[in-house]
């Protein structure tokens, strides 16, 4: 209950009802002030948290409490309780995996689409979600210079999937069973999968949940000569071993921006190979796909012309709340065959007669939520141009950090910086066993149990790499400078007790 004698700041005396008008405006006024103090004061929380593993257990009762608490009582425990565990992906001092961006923008279409809520798993459960999806989708596949068979007015479309590990998996499933329907159902066993060792895990668990042999998932060790690319001689060598052997390649996955290391494939190449085996190519952009709306990184797309699939995640670096990751297709009509459903309870005149997009059937569950309200408020409220200028200060960004590197001998950048992620290392003395291992190791934990900083790490060529990605929307030159003066200053304690 709200009324804990705080007055009507507290609710005013009253129970917390199910939904009132002015109970929520009360309420609301209050958490969007805590949000916004929240953001104020981020920089004074530790980045990466401090807490071990069970310890909300030892702070909360074992059972649901039977009457209502204050909403007072509640901002008590968030700031106790549950700030403490959390990591701040928004701090400033977050440089770790890959950003997760939130945004004024993002904020408030999240909040009205909590406020009508709705489950828009067909047309008529909300027509404006629906449209304004296949508007927004439209408007991003231009804003990429797609293919125009990637837009609604042709065979394709796109579509807002939770994450890009759907994405994939909904991409196999229709390459799977567009390949099951040419060569029969009992060929499933034969079916290969093409992926290199930088492509994300999850295409390893679509395969897993597609029914892909597991020793048909064909893991091509990347280039490190091309900056960890995989190379299309090396696919080319698997996939004639595969037709030899009788089996039959049915997809692969290139990737603009890889997880470790922010590689680009050679997608011309690639797609050229899956036109000829009539494979379906797939592009996994989740992160890089952002920077692509800049003219100067556009022509990391190309080849996208021979691509089936394409995905990219606004909700990384596009200012938009998690999650909301981007799908476009060529023939949307696969993804239909692989995941139509039409029960009596479902169906309706619209429907029948085929005149609109129903997205039940180009996902895996039926419900979905009203993605598309935070996208068109991003894209609405920021504009194009802005938006490619707040990409552009990241990549200057992570570049000054790369020249920050470069002026220090002991470190080493291992790959070249491509977008906003520089991958690097301190260099071991000659007599380290280890190749650096635990040296990196210590300086990432280090650095990380300062509290003042998070990164990641990867392992590239046997070599322990620290990865420093620039994305947080507060980050400024000064948040760099001083993520560096840290990592020297704990490589040099390190170094001095070797």
């Amino acid at each position: 209950m709200l009324r804990d004698g705080a007055g009507s700041s507290n609710g005013g005396g009253e129970w917390l009802r199910p939904m009132d008008a002015e109970q929520l405006r009360e309420c609301g006024h209050r958490m969007v002030d805590f949000v916004a103090d929240y953001y104020k004061s981020i920089e004074a929380f530790p980045v990466l948290s401090q807490v071990q593993p069970g310890y909300l257990k030892e702070l909360l009762p074992d059972s649901a409490p039977r009457q209502p608490d204050t909403l007072d009582s509640l901002f008590d425990d968030i700031r106790q309780k549950i700030i403490p565990g959390v990591t701040h992906w928004q701090s400033p001092n977050y440089f770790a995996y890959y950003p997760s961006n939130s945004s004024t923008a993002g904020f408030l279409g999240e909040m009205l689409s909590a406020a009508f809520n709705i489950v828009g798993f067909n047309w008529i459960t909300s027509p404006a979600a629906t449209e304004l999806e296949v508007i927004v989708l439209d408007w991003f596949a231009k804003m990429l210079e797609l293919p125009s068979q990637f837009l609604s007015t042709a065979l394709g479309g796109g579509v807002i999937q939770g994450t890009a590990s759907e994405a994939v998996l909904v991409a196999l499933l229709a390459a799977r069973d567009r390949a099951l329907r040419k060569h029969g159902k009992e060929s499933l066993e034969k079916l290969v999968v093409y992926v290199s060792d930088q492509t994300h895990s999850a295409v390893q668990k679509a395969c897993q949940i597609a029914g892909i042999f597991p020793e048909n998932i064909r893991v091509i060790i990347a280039d490190c000569n091309r900056n960890y690319a995989v190379a299309p001689e090396a696919v080319s060598e698997d996939l004639s071993r595969d037709l030899a052997s009788g089996l039959i390649p049915i997809f692969i996955c290139g990737t603009v921006g890889t997880t470790s290391s922010s590689a680009v494939d050679p997608l011309p190449e690639l797609g050229q190979i899956a036109k000829a085996h009539d494979m379906w190519f797939h592009i996994d952009a989740a992160y890089a796909g952002s920077a692509c709306i800049c003219p100067e990184y556009r022509h990391h797309l190309n080849g996208v012309e021979e691509a089936d699939s394409f995905n990219m995640n606004a909700h990384k670096w596009f200012l938009t709340n998690f999650d909301c990751s981007l799908l476009w297709v060529k023939d949307r009509s696969f993804l239909i065959q692989s995941l139509s459903t039409n029960p009596e309870f479902l169906k309706n005149k619209a429907s029948q007669a085929n005149s609109v997009v129903d997205f039940k059937d180009w996902q895996i569950p039926l419900g979905r939520r009203f993605r598309s309200l935070k996208l068109w408020m991003v894209l609405k409220l920021y504009g194009v141009e802005n938006l490619q200028s707040y990409i552009r200060k990241h990549i200057r960004l992570a570049e000054h950090f790369e020249h920050l590197l470069i002026s220090d001998s002991r470190f080493e950048v291992v790959t070249p910086r491509t977008f906003s992620l520089v991958c690097f290392r301190l260099l071991p003395p000659t007599s380290d066993r280890e190749n650096g291992r635990k040296l990196n190791y210590d300086l990432m934990d280090g650095a990380n149990s300062s509290g003042k900083i998070f990164i990641s790490h990867t392992v590239l060529s046997g070599k322990f790499v620290l990865r420093f990605a620039v994305g947080a929307p507060l980050t400024e030159e000064q948040h760099v400078d001083a993520a560096w003066k840290l990592l020297q200053d704990e490589a040099t304690k390190l170094l001095g007790s070797m």
